[in-house]
C-alpha cells in the first residue's frame, strides 16, 4: 500500500500551482458533461428522429468543433489564452439555457453547431495553458493530470446526466450550462492577475514576430500526416459518444440510469490509473511505442463488444478501452506541444484539436448508418480495423519525427 501511495506521489510531484489550478477548472465544466453522452438517446428517444438524422446532427457538433478549434487556436495566439479561455466559458451557459427549445431536426442541428464552435474554442487555449506553466520535463505529467480533471468530472456528469434524464432530458441542458458557469467564475478569479511564471512565459507579454524557426503548423508535411491518423484514431475511438450508447440501448436494453453509470466508468478508470500509466511507462518507452500499444489496446476493446455476454463483460472491454485511451491521447498533446515554437503553440495546438474534432463530422454518420444497415457486430469490427490500420500508421509516421 505504500509502495502504491509512494507511486501516487511520484506521479505528481513537480507539477506547478497553475496546473493544479487549471485543472480544477476542467473538473468543474466536465462536471457537466451531461449532454453529449444522452445527445444521441435524446434525438432518438425524446424527439423521435432516426438514425441518419442522429447521426447527421452528431455532424453538425463535428463541425462546429471542428469550426471552434480552429478558431481557438487562432485567436489564442493573437487574443491570449487567458481571454479565449473566459469567453467561451460564459457564451456557452445561454446556449445550453435556451437549447431544450429546439426540437426540430433544422434548428437542433444549427444550435448544435454554434454550441460546439463556441465551447471548443476552449480547448486549443487550455492546452496552450497547460504548456506554458508546466515545466518541460513535467509536459506529459500535467496534460495527465488535465485529463484526470476532464474524466473525474466526465465519471460524474454521465451518472448525474442519467438520473436527470429519467425526469427530463432538459434537465441535462441546464446541469450543464450551471456547470460551465461556475467554471467561468472559478477560472477568472483564479487567472484574472496570474503573472507568467517564468522567462519564457513573459515573452508572451511581448510583440511577437514569427521567425525562420517558426513553421507553420498547416504545412509541416509529417504534423499533417501524424494529425490525418490522430483523426482516424479520434473517428473509431468517439464511438464512444455516438453510437455506443445507442448499443447500450437497443442492443444490451440498459436503461439511461445504467448506460451513465457505464460511461462514467470509464471516467473513474482514467482517474484512477491515468498519472499511474503515464508516470510508468513516459520514461521505459517512446511516445511512438506507447501510441502504438495504446492504439492496438484500444481497438481490442472495441471487438470484445461482438462476443455474446452480458453487462460485466461491457466494464470489462470498457475498462481495456480506457487503457487504450490512457496511453494514446496524452502523448498526442505533448507531441504536438513539442513539435512547436514558442510563437506557434495556439496553431499547433489547434491543429491537432482540429484533427480530433474533424472526426466528429463524419463519424456519428458512418457509425449510425453502418449500424442501421449492417447492425452493431459489422460497425465494432470495421472500428477494429481502423483502429489496427492507426496503429501502424503512428508507428510509421512517428519514426519521422
Amino acid at each position: 500500500m505504500k509502495k502504491i501511495i509512494g507511486l501516487y506521489v511520484d506521479s505528481y510531484r513537480g507539477l506547478s500551482t497553475e496546473a493544479w489550478l487549471l485543472a480544477v477548472v476542467m473538473l468543474i465544466n466536465r462536471t457537466g458533461s451531461m449532454v453529449i453522452p444522452f445527445l444521441s438517446m435524446y434525438m432518438s428517444s425524446a424527439l423521435n428522429f432516426t438514425k441518419p438524422q442522429v447521426g447527421m446532427v452528431l455532424g453538425c457538433f463535428g463541425l462546429g468543433s471542428v469550426c471552434g478549434s480552429w478558431l481557438g487556436g487562432w485567436l489564442t495566439d493573437k487574443l491570449g489564452n487567458y481571454k479565449v479561455q473566459a469567453f467561451s466559458l460564459i457564451l456557452t451557459v445561454p446556449i445550453f439555457l435556451i437549447l431544450p427549445n429546439f426540437k426540430t431536426f433544422e434548428s437542433l442541428a444549427g444550435m448544435i453547431f454554434l454550441l460546439t464552435l463556441v465551447a471548443d474554442t476552449f480547448r486549443p487555449a487550455n492546452s496552450v495553458s497547460v504548456a506554458r506553466y508546466a515545466k518541460p520535463e513535467n509536459l506529459t505529467k500535467a496534460y495527465s493530470l488535465n485529463r484526470m480533471a476532464v474524466n473525474l468530472g466526465f465519471s460524474i456528469g454521465p451518472a448525474l446526466g442519467g438520473f436527470l434524464a429519467t425526469f427530463s432530458y432538459d434537465w441535462i441542458f441546464y446541469g450543464n450550462a450551471i456547470a460551465a458557469l461556475s467554471a467561468a467564475i472559478v477560472f477568472i478569479l483564479f487567472f484574472k492577475n496570474r503573472k507568467p511564471r517564468n522567462q519564457i512565459a513573459s515573452l508572451l507579454t511581448t510583440e511577437k514576430k514569427l521567425t525562420a524557426d517558426d513553421r507553420n503548423a498547416y504545412l509541416d508535411t509529417p504534423f499533417v500526416i501524424f494529425n490525418v491518423f490522430c483523426c482516424l484514431f479520434s473517428m473509431a475511438f468517439f464511438q464512444l459518444l455516438s453510437t455506443l450508447p445507442l448499443f447500450y440501448k437497443e442492443a444490451k436494453m440498459m436503461t439511461e440510469g445504467q448506460i451513465g453509470i457505464l460511461l462514467g466508468f470509464s471516467g473513474f478508470c482514467i482517474v484512477v490509473f491515468e498519472m499511474l500509466l503515464v508516470h510508468a511507462v513516459e520514461h521505459r518507452f517512446t511516445p511512438r511505442q506507447v501510441m502504438v500499444y495504446g492504439t492496438g489496446i484500444a481497438g481490442i476493446a472495441y471487438l470484445m463488444l461482438n462476443a455474446p455476454y452480458g453487462v460485466p463483460w461491457l466494464y470489462v472491454s470498457m475498462f481495456i478501452l480506457s487503457i487504450g485511451e490512457m496511453l494514446t491521447l496524452p502523448f498526442t498533446a505533448t507531441i504536438s506541444a513539442s513539435r512547436a515554437t514558442l510563437n506557434t503553440q495556439g496553431a499547433y495546438m489547434g491543429f491537432n484539436s482540429l484533427a480530433f474534432a474533424a472526426a466528429n463530422i463524419f463519424s456519428p454518420y458512418l457509425g449510425t448508418y453502418v449500424a442501421e444497415h449492417y447492425g452493431y457486430n459489422t460497425l465494432w469490427l470495421g472500428t477494429a480495423a481502423v483502429m489496427l490500420f492507426t496503429c501502424l500508421g503512428f508507428s510509421w509516421i512517428l519514426k519521422k519525427f
